[in-house]
């Protein structure tokens, strides 16, 4: 979480949303928040996924595995960004 981290200059925040709004909704609304950094490494807005190398998780199952940047969100969700890792 470091990379994106740095990204937006802070570990978390909360949004108000209402009710059915999808994960792009949050995606969207945070690269509107912290702009161009953000959009170039992390997600462009109209996109249909993040950008390679990162990841986005909807209480802990990755997005991928859901219905991507359209998963619908509910009260209380935890969603994490974050970059890959790879190492040996």
């Amino acid at each position: 979480m470091g990379l994106v981290r740095k990204l937006i200059n802070q570990s978390g925040d909360e949004f108000e949303l209402e009710d059915g709004a999808s994960l792009s909704v949050v995606l969207d609304r945070i690269a509107g928040l912290y702009g161009r950094p953000f959009k170039k490494e992390f997600y462009e807005p109209g996109l249909k996924d993040v950008k390679m190398g990162f990841v986005v998780t909807v209480n802990g199952v990755l997005m991928g595995q859901l219905q991507g940047v359209d998963t619908q969100l509910n009260d209380g969700d935890n969603i994490i960004l974050m970059s890959l890792m790879s190492g040996g």
